[in-house]
This record gives structure tokens, sequence and C-alpha cells, in this order.
């Protein structure tokens, strides 16, 4: 495993630049030069995006979505951050912050499924990520620097996963390259839950 790795400094240099980029916005809030002015129009937006989302992440019905829950059933609502789980029999029902990604061109919306579930997922990037980010690493195991997070739910869409992250600040925001991110526990929770074939619906 460890010759598929590239160097440590390029690891570091991979989750520096990630946490870099999603820390900026805190960064330029807490910095002693920023004005005033500039630190309340900051907190304004933020407030305002936040206001935004707890009103679009609400309980939802199956039945608009879906025509059964045979193996149970995902929703994803990219536009709320949002994932919604229901159960075969209907018992359960699970609603989940999320991560979502960066642009439209790297979104996908429609009809997959759960195709293999991945207890201890390893991370590669894909050959467009590595061409927009060359300096990234190829290959991360598991473990806490993991992007994948502790566990990973497969779609049947190549590359597309649903999937834990370490950094917390990804979730409720547009930070992926394609992928749906939950934190870590609603991972673990929702791997248990969902099962291969588990039907998965992005809107």
């Amino acid at each position: 495993m460890s010759q598929n790795r590239f160097p440590t400094t390029s690891r570091r240099a991979f989750l520096a630049g990630s946490a870099a980029m999603l820390a900026a916005p805190a960064v330029a809030q807490s910095n002693s030069s920023v004005n005033s002015a500039a630190t309340t129009q900051v907190e304004r937006d933020v407030t305002e995006t936040v206001k935004r989302n707890i009103s679009s992440f609400r309980s939802l019905q199956w039945q608009p979505y879906f025509s059964n829950t045979r193996n149970g059933a995902i929703l994803v609502d990219i536009d709320s951050r949002a994932v919604h789980y229901w159960s075969e029999d209907q018992s359960i029902y699970k609603l989940y912050p999320s991560s979502v990604p960066l642009t439209d061109d790297l979104t996908r919306r429609g009809r997959t499924r759960v195709i293999l579930k991945d207890p201890e997922p390893s991370w590669r990037p894909t050959p467009s990520m590595l061409k927009r980010n060359p300096e990234w690493p190829q290959f991360i195991g598991p473990g806490p620097d993991n992007p994948l997070g502790t566990r990973s739910l497969h779609l049947s869409w190549t590359y597309y996963r649903i999937h834990g992250t370490h950094d917390t600040r990804k979730i409720g925001r547009k930070s992926s390259n394609g992928c749906i991110g939950l934190y870590n526990e609603h991972i673990e929770e929702l791997y248990e839950l969902a099962k291969v074939g588990t039907q998965v619906l992005l809107i």
C-alpha cells in the first residue's frame, strides 16, 4: 500500500490546500486587519445563508420521488443540501445535512443505486481531478486523512459516492468534486441502514 502513496509532503499539501480553501471565510472574518464594516457584511452573509438552508431543511414524504421503497430509498436533495432515507417497510426515516458538489458541471442528478458498501474506504482522485489538481496525491488509504471519512456507499455511476468526511466544515456547503458527504456518525448510521440495491435519487 505504501508504494502507492505520494510523498508525505504531497499529501500534506493536498490536505492543507483543501483546509485553506474551506477555512478562507473564517480566516477572512477573524483577521484583525478586516475592518468592522467588512466583518459585519460577512456576518450578514453567513446569517442569510444559514437562514436559507434551515428553511429548506425539512422532512419529506417518499411518494413524490419513488414508486416504492423496495430495498430502501435514499433521496439526495442537492439544493437544500440534505439526504433523506426511508427503510423498505417505511418504519425508519432519517434526515441528514450534507455537502454537495462545488459547481453545476460537477453535479449529477437522476436515479442510481447502491452497488457496494465500503467499511474502510480508500481514496483515489479521478483523472479529471488530477487534471485540475496535479499536485494531489494519487492514493490515500483508510484513516483520518481520507477524504471519504469512515464509510462509503458506492453508487452505480462511476466515481460517485455517498461518504463521510473528517472535515466537518464541508457539511452544508458546496465543497465536493461530485460526491455527497455526511458527518462520519451519520454515514456510519446510513451505512448500517442501507443495503446493496438501495435505490438512490439525486434531485
